[in-house]
């Protein structure tokens, strides 16, 4: 496979990633953590899932990398960067979860 569907992949996969804390209440899409349908998954859990799937999608870029040739080594900047990518990316899931007006 070239370069560019490799980056492609990494960003979709990124997207899906960044949004999926937000739209289910179980944690990492998989595991229920609660029975009660009442039950709402608070905030700072979302944001620890957050962080795990962007170490998550860093770990696939990584090995997709090192799969077409060298790995390039990065700095602090690279990561500010892609964390902040990355949020940018969650921002749609954060607007449906919180900021959209819920009819009752």
């Amino acid at each position: 496979m070239n370069v560019s569907l490799f980056s492609w992949i990494v960003i979709l996969l990124a997207a899906l990633a960044a949004n999926l804390p937000f739209f289910n209440q179980q944690l990492f899409g998989l595991v229920p953590l609660r029975k009660d349908a009442s039950w709402v998954k608070p905030i700072w859990l979302r944001l620890v899932e957050l962080v795990v799937l962007y170490f998550a999608v860093g770990m696939v870029a990584h090995l997709l990398e090192a799969g077409i040739g060298n790995v390039f080594t990065q700095g602090w900047e690279f990561y500010a960067i892609t964390g902040c990518l990355f949020l940018v990316l969650a921002y749609p899931g954060y607007v449906m979860r919180y900021l959209r007006k819920q009819h009752a």
